[in-house]
Parts: C-alpha cells; structure tokens; sequence
C-alpha cells in the first residue's frame, strides 16, 4: 500500500508514555507548596502538553511571574518522584517499528524540555527508534507551529505529507496550525469533544487502535 504520510510526529505524554496522572499530580503538587492552593486535576490535566512555563501560567494564573522558578523547581521535585513507576503504552515498541519498517520518518514533538525528554528515553528500549525530536525550551510551544515546520523542513517533507498523533488540543491545534493533518488519542489527557473540536482524521482510544488505524490509512 502507497504511504499517504512520510513525516509522523507523535506527543510523548499521554501519547506514546503513560505519564498523564503523574504530571497532573506534580502540577498539582507544585501549585499547592507555592500557593497553598490545589487547581482541580481537570484544570492540571488540561495543561498538558504545553510548555512548562506556558503550563504554569494556566494553571496557577494568580502566581506572579517571579514566584515561576519556584513553581518549576517544585513540579521537576514532584514529577521525579513519580519517574521510576512510568512506562510505555503497551504495544508502542511494536507501532513505532512497524512504521520504519514502512519507510515512515517517525519523530517526537513534546511539550517536554530536551532534559526531561532524553531522560525519558534513556529509560526505554528507545534507541534508534526516532529519526528526529522538537522540545518545548528548544523552539515554540504548542499550539505555535513551528515545532512540526522545523521537522517538516529538517525531513524535507510537505505539510500534506506530515501526520501529527496526541493526546491533547494543544497538539492537534499545532497540526491544523502548520496545515498539517492530526489524529488525536483519547487515553491521555483530554476528553474526544476538545479533540473533535480541532477536526482530525480520526480519534481512536487504544493503542491497539492506533497501529490498525496507522496500518490502514498511513
């Protein structure tokens, strides 16, 4: 079968990596040691997927800008605590070798910092495993498109060439952004109706789900 995309781009939490309730405690951790204050866990969630300082400005939008170090130094100390427990998505090393196997460029685009991301792949059989990675701290955060063009542009590939997976509004709004399609998830942090809202191909609810729907249409 023909490829429709060459470029896929996955998010890394709550899409490929079982994070989603571990960062929404951290969020809510940290919150509540500079504040005293604990945001709900659909308002931590939401944030998901966004850059660290963009997510703390959201969530805790009554924090000044200067208590921000301590708010990121405080949700870094929570979400350690949670590391070692973290895994893969059952059958993720699977997808992700029968897409190169398919001759697709498979690349990550994550609100994570370049640390936190290397830091999560070293833990997991990762290696060689992704052409290509955009963080938050390197280039713009979600839903800014300039994540998936600076990998369409470093794979050479065309927007109607390049697919966008995730979990959240945030990265299928970056897909549409870049004019790029998106396929949204719906076991990470946002609910199908924020998904819907951002018109992607399709939404699916497992993993399993997501190499049939890659096998059939990518």
């Amino acid at each position: 079968m023909a490829r429709r995309f060459d470029l896929i781009a996955f998010d890394w939490d709550g899409t490929l990596w079982d994070s989603t309730a571990a960062i929404t405690r951290a969020l809510q951790g940290a919150v509540e040691d500079v504040t005293g204050e604990r945001p709900s866990a659909e308002r931590a969630a939401y944030v998901i997927g966004l850059g660290l300082r963009h997510a703390l400005e959201h969530v805790a939008p009554n924090v000044k800008p200067e208590q921000y170090p301590a708010l990121g130094e405080r949700y870094r100390h929570h979400f350690a605590q949670e590391m070692d427990a973290l895994q893969l998505f059952d059958g993720v090393l699977e997808m992700l070798d029968e897409l190169q196997a398919r001759g697709h460029w498979v690349t990550v685009a994550t609100g994570k910092s370049r640390t936190g991301l290397n830091d999560a792949l070293s833990r997991h059989e990762l290696k060689g495993r992704f052409h290509g990675s955009r963080t938050a701290d390197e280039t713009r955060g979600k839903p800014d498109p300039t994540m998936l063009q600076e990998l369409m542009l470093e794979f050479d590939t065309p927007p109607e060439r390049t697919l966008m997976i995730g979990d959240t509004s945030h990265d299928l709004g970056m897909a549409a952004n870049a004019g790029c399609a998106g396929l949204g998830v719906s076991y990470g942090a946002h609910a199908v109706d924020l998904l819907d809202a951002h018109a992607p191909l399709a939404v699916v609810h497992s993993v399993r789900e997501l190499r049939d729907w890659l096998a059939q249409h990518a």
